[in-house]
Parts: structure tokens; C-alpha cells; sequence
């Protein structure tokens, strides 16, 4: 082999190290650039876990008061099936008031077919 081979063999061995070298350098830099981006996003997460904690408690909050105003319509609910029951029941009365009523005017005929009690 010549002296010229030899040299270009040498040139051509520096040449791969040199870039197997950089190659290497460049990925310890990703590596580190990676190493740092992670850690300012969970620095960056562990800042916001304030803002959860708060938005958690809000959102508690607000269920509470929706639970409270559930409960309020429903009893409100009750109530107005109650008022409407009672309702109905002061007018059977007033119906079978007049029925009986009705039965006792010998005017009033409540044994014909279309026979309904008066609405007043």
C-alpha cells in the first residue's frame, strides 16, 4: 500500500470519527434540550395545580346549589300537587253541595239524562 492510500485511509477513518463525534454531541444536545423542556412543563403543571384545586372547588360549590335548588323545585312541586289535590277536593264538595241541592228543588230535574250541576 502507498504512502497515498494510507493517507486517505487516515483522512477517511478521521473523517467518520468526526462525524460519528458530532452525531453523538448532537444527540447528548437533544437530549439535554428534551430533559429541559420537561422539566418546565411539569414545572409549568405543578403552577397550574393551584388553579385546579380552585376550579375543583368552584365546580363542588355550584353542585351544591344546584343540588339545593333540586331539592327546592321539588319541594315546590309537592306543594302545587298538594294545592292542586286540595283544589279538587273543595270542588267535589261544591258539586256534591249542589247535587244535593239539586235533589231537594223539586224544580230541578237530576235524574235526566244531561243532567249536570250548576257551575256557579
Amino acid at each position: 500500500m502507498s504512502t497515498t492510500a494510507v493517507v486517505i485511509l487516515v483522512i477517511v477513518i478521521v473523517v467518520i470519527i468526526a462525524i460519528a463525534l458530532a452525531a453523538y454531541l448532537a444527540s447528548r444536545k437533544r437530549t439535554a434540550q428534551r430533559r429541559h423542556r420537561a422539566t418546565e412543563l411539569r414545572t409549568a403543571a405543578q403552577e397550574r395545580s393551584g388553579h385546579v384545586d380552585a376550579a375543583a372547588e368552584a365546580a363542588a360549590e355550584r353542585q351544591a346549589r344546584a343540588d339545593v335548588a333540586r331539592a327546592e323545585a321539588e319541594r315546590a312541586e309537592q306543594e302545587a300537587a298538594e294545592a292542586r289535590r286540595a283544589a279538587e277536593v273543595e270542588e267535589a264538595r261544591r258539586e256534591d253541595s249542589l247535587r244535593t241541592a239539586d235533589q231537594l228543588d223539586p224544580d230541578v230535574d237530576h235524574r235526566a239524562d244531561g243532567y249536570r250541576p250548576p257551575a256557579t
